[in-house]
């Protein structure tokens, strides 16, 4: 290396070395020792203490543990495809040029910027068995006994997962620029081929966006897996009966409740672990789905 290169690596790190501090200080430092404390048995306020898979194989026989799997497992199951089908739908229906297009997609852009504080208290509301406004809807609609929603641990996730569709606005607008990208030829042959309007749906817009779609799917893989906010203000300790108790509810009440931070640092890992196993599995599957220009 020449002593000019030396000197432009020099000042290249000099400009980088606020991001590189920060990094290191408040990202990868933290990381390390999370993996370091799931070994350990740790309480924040002694020094921890080596203990090999102890705090894995603690959580491997934590019936809590895996309740606030399976919650989390249904919730993924359930808000996710509906989240992507919901936000596709409204996307194909905004992009149809009508009057007011503008007007209704900041309508429907709008709820995903009301901060989730703020969210949770308008649904506690909306869901309130004797004053809510769903309620109070359902009864004139003649239902003498509507759902207690989030004191009824059957109704409570699914009230949840309906939530969740509130701020598909973000999903919506990724949608809408993936539907400006379709070549208007492509429907012209579609329509001079007899195609009807869900025809050319299947076999020219979602293979067209598809690229969009497995985008969409990532995020909202890694987004519903670490769903945090809502529950947690919602539905306290995940009551009634642990209903909505989900995997991150467990893991801050390990870290900060308990004071167990050795095995909520182990919760941590194992959540990695699971979103790389699921979109892992997304992109092994998309080679079969996922149609690229050019290809």
């Amino acid at each position: 290396m020449t002593k000019l290169e030396r000197q432009n690596l020099l000042k290249g790190l000099a400009f980088l070395s606020p991001w590189l501090v920060g990094f290191s200080v408040f990202t990868l430092l933290p990381i390390i020792l999370s993996l370091y404390f799931s070994f350990c048995d740790y309480t924040l306020l002694q020094t921890p203490v080596f203990r090999g898979l102890e705090n894995y194989r603690g959580l491997a026989g934590d019936p809590v543990f895996w309740q606030s799997l399976r919650v989390m497992a249904k919730f993924t199951l359930l808000a996710l495809p509906l989240g992507m089908i919901v936000a596709l739908t409204l996307a194909l229906l905004l992009n149809v040029k009508i009057l007011g297009q503008s007007i209704y997609r900041t309508i429907i852009f709008l709820p995903s910027l009301v901060p989730a504080v703020a969210l949770a208290m308008i649904w506690l509301w909306l869901y309130n068995p004797k004053l809510g406004l769903i309620n109070f809807a359902l009864r004139h609609l003649g239902v003498s006994n509507p759902p207690g929603w989030l004191s009824d641990p059957v109704w409570s996730l699914p009230a949840l997962v309906l939530m969740s569709v509130w701020g598909v606005g973000n999903t919506v607008i990724i949608y809408l620029a993936g539907l400006q990208d379709v070549p208007k030829d492509l429907y012209e042959a579609a329509d001079l081929d007899g195609a009807g309007t869900l025809a050319k749906i299947w076999h020219v817009t979602l293979p067209f966006i598809s690229p969009v779609i497995f985008f969409n799917l990532i995020i909202a893989i890694i987004g519903t897996l670490q769903t945090f906010t809502l529950p947690y203000i919602m539905t306290p300790q995940g009551q009634p009966d642990r209903a909505t108790y989900f995997y991150t509810m467990y893991l801050n009440d390990n870290a900060f409740s308990y004071l167990k931070m050795g095995q909520a640092s182990a919760m941590a890992w194992i959540q990695l672990v699971m979103i790389l196993l699921l979109t892992g599995i997304a992109f092994w599957t998309s080679k079969r789905w996922v149609y690229y220009q050019g290809k």
